[in-house]
């Protein structure tokens, strides 16, 4: 038979049991570690919160805050230190500089004080979770790396004995960091933030050990904000699997469907590529609004336009949103690329499709969602996972790329072609004094598309896809021409006043 799993703990933390593949194991000593201002104070609140939540006793032996900053730190959270004891360390007869013993005194006697006071309030609180904040007082009381392991040891074999959980907090104030604390520990927790030119800081956390149990390693984003951390697991694709029916689906017309070789396919990806204006955005939305007309669930990540002009454009081309945002089958999700992280947008996505149900996604665009990643190569990297895992998960996604340029040469911020089951092309025109757009299909891998090239028109009854041009020359070079013999097609008169 194979060995029970250990049972575990949950931390509090939204997010973070799911990057431990289960929460901590209990009755051990974990470290975790951050420059100030990471997080380290609120994620330790969440985890004894959790324990008051279960009934159980918890402990905050503090030497570096008064209870007064702690209570005012909760409280910028909505949260009060109700059930949760707090002893500090370090009280005002502590800091009397006439005091005999000062705690802030580097010696071996204040160490063994400090120590030996812990380990009285445990054995009379008799907490089942503890936070000791924090560690780099007690490394200064102890003046050389042997006689604190040495401190450290005699407290973790004293907890293990308790029955305790216990949290200790180090801000990293060591010169040459403290690789001897990682390996007492039972596991250790890394937090970082890093500042950016524009926006707000990126935070991330990272397991750096945990004995005996399954992590998810590497990078996690998370948030720091009123109500605590919420931790973005890194989503791996290849953990999640669900069936769904292959067969393609209309996108509304069928022209475009013509195109397409049979429309979008469920769990494929359509990349929409053209220079801005061109369209690419109301075909998106022509092709989701066919969607929720079958009943189906969708969301628009929008990070470019504004949503009251979106909400507009569409119901003038005949493509009222607003019906479907009442009845909860559409969600539109404005996005702030300068505050949202690539982990925050993921798990965004997971609940929309885990939660929601949603089977119909669209970006729009990749433009803003590159200049919210730190690199090219990370961009891809996420964006494989995020496109794996919607694939698998039965969802039609479509991508809205903005290329530079109008007519003649365009150019692309990153190349995502490969990452792409289809991509439909578009491209600016001139024929008979006018600037028109020409729509073409240039990959696809699940369908057997049409090689040919047709117009495309946005009207106020919606998308219009003409016929085959058979005489457009050059399209794909950059530099297209038309012959004028295929007839092009023709919108609604203009109104009264309009040029």
């Amino acid at each position: 038979m194979p060995p029970e799993r250990e049972p575990r703990i949950s931390t509090g933390v939204p997010g973070l049991d799911d990057v431990l593949c289960g929460g901590l194991t209990p009755s051990r000593l974990y470290l975790l570690e951050g420059t100030p201002g990471t997080g380290k104070t609120t994620l330790a609140l969440q985890f004894l919160r959790e324990g008051v939540a279960l009934s159980e006793r918890t402990l905050y032996v503090t030497l570096s805050e008064t209870i007064e900053e702690l209570g005012a730190s909760a409280a910028t959270h909505g949260w009060t230190l109700d059930g949760i004891d707090v002893h500090e360390l370090v009280d005002e007869d502590g800091l009397d500089p006439d005091s005999e013993q000062s705690i802030l005194h580097p010696s071996e006697i204040e160490l063994g004080e400090t120590v030996k006071e812990v380990i009285a309030l445990v054995d009379r609180m008799k907490p089942d979770r503890v936070v000791f904040d924090s560690l780099s007082e007690l490394r200064l009381l102890a003046q050389n790396p042997l006689r604190y392991r040495r401190q450290i040891l005699a407290l973790k074999r004293f907890f293990a004995k308790r029955a305790c959980t216990v949290l200790m907090l180090d801000d990293r104030t060591s010169e040459t960091g403290d690789v001897q604390l990682h390996s007492i520990a039972h596991g250790v927790v890394s937090l970082e933030q890093a500042p950016r030119e524009f926006g707000s800081e990126r935070r991330r956390l990272r397991i750096v050990k945990a004995r005996g149990i399954k992590f998810r390693g590497g990078y996690h984003d998370f948030a720091l904000e009123t109500g605590g951390i919420r931790v973005f697991p890194r989503l791996i694709a290849a953990e999640h699997h669900a069936e769904f029916d292959p067969r393609g689906k209309s996108t509304g017309s069928a022209e475009l469907d013509a195109l397409l070789g049979g429309g979008l396919v469920p769990g494929t990806n359509t990349l929409l590529l053209g220079p801005s204006g061109v369209g690419k955005t109301t075909t998106a939305v022509r092709c989701m609004v066919a969607a929720l007309e079958r009943g189906e669930t969708a969301t628009y990540y929008l990070f470019d336009e504004g949503l009251a002009t979106l909400m507009t454009r569409a119901a003038i081309l005949g493509m009222d949103l607003r019906p479907h945002v009442e009845a909860g089958r559409l969600t539109i999700t404005q996005i702030d690329p300068a505050e949202v992280s690539p982990g925050e947008f993921a798990g965004m996505a997971r609940k929309a499709v885990e939660e929601r149900g949603s089977t119909f996604a669209v970006i729009d665009s990749l433009n803003a969602y590159l200049h919210a990643m730190p690199g090219e190569e990370f961009l891809i990297l996420q964006m494989h996972e995020l496109l794996s895992y919607l694939n698998q998960q039965g969802v039609t996604t479509l991508l809205i790329l903005g290329q530079h340029g109008v007519v003649g040469e365009v150019r692309t911020d990153v190349d995502l072609s490969y990452l792409s089951d289809c991509i439909l092309l578009f491209r600016f025109f001139e024929a008979k004094g006018e600037i028109r757009t020409a729509l073409s299909v240039v990959k696809s891998r699940v369908n057997a598309h049409e090689r040919t090239i047709r117009e495309l028109r946005l009207s106020e009854g919606g998308l219009q896809v003409g016929e085959a041009l058979d005489d457009f020359e050059g399209v794909l070079s950059g530099l297209p021409a038309y012959r004028g013999r295929v007839a092009m097609l023709s919108g609604p008169a203009p109104a009264d006043g309009e040029a």
